[in-house]
């Protein structure tokens, strides 16, 4: 069982950045596959990005060339740089962590809230 926990949300300005860090226990970290999703209010539970053990990212269209997924191995940690803000990114922000052999993030954090004023 992996333990996520999310910090570093806030409210920002349009335009404005945050930085969303996740750090991960009880798991061979490096082994996961890590994810940001994203909740807005009356909406579905959406894939921001996505990062393999590898280094692999991958982006959701809306954010691309605005947020960076990264990870660091030996902090156990995963982050979301969110540059460019807009009110639409609005959301509470989860981690998630997809162990090997697993089709699913199946792992989560608790959220973290994501304010974005116009």
């Amino acid at each position: 069982q992996v333990r996520l926990v999310e910090s570093g949300g806030g409210l920002v300005q349009a335009g404005g950045s945050l930085r969303l860090s996740c750090s991960a226990s009880g798991t061979f970290f490096s082994a996961n596959a890590m994810a940001w999703y994203r909740q807005a209010p009356g909406r579905l539970r959406e894939l921001v990005a996505s990062i393999t053990s590898g280094g692999s990212t991958n982006y959701v269209d809306a954010v691309k060339g605005r947020f960076t997924i990264s990870r660091d191995n030996a902090k156990a940690t995963v982050y979301l740089q969110m540059n460019s803000l807009k009110p639409e990114d609005t959301a509470v922000y989860y981690c998630a962590a997809r162990r090997p052999g697993s089709l699913n993030f199946d792992n989560w954090g608790q959220g973290t809230q994501v304010t974005v004023s116009a």
